[in-house]
């Protein structure tokens, strides 16, 4: 699978690259493991509902998340990263 990210997401991912490296590392392998085997059990992919119902989401750990969105030209559009109380907010 194809994966781009949003401009927010890419301000993220740097944002952790400067704080965390040990959290990079792990977004890293996630996104690797996420092109070969979108549906991997580790990644514990799941369609969201409600006002996200058009998303999806990947985990990191068990209180970190990735929200893509799945595009028909077979691309995964990573549009949020962050603990599961700051992905799922309410607006």
């Amino acid at each position: 699978m194809k994966i781009r990210f949003s401009q927010d997401f890419i301000k993220l991912l740097k944002k952790i690259k400067k704080t965390d490296k040990t959290l990079i590392v792990q977004v890293n392998k996630q996104l690797k493991l996420f092109q070969l085997q979108p549906q991997h059990p580790s990644l514990r992919t799941h369609k969201l509902t409600g006002k996200m119902k058009n998303r999806w989401s990947i985990s990191l750990s068990k209180s970190l998340r990735m929200i893509y969105i799945l595009l028909e030209s077979d691309e995964a559009y990573f549009i949020a990263i962050g603990t599961h109380d700051k992905v799922y907010r309410r607006d």
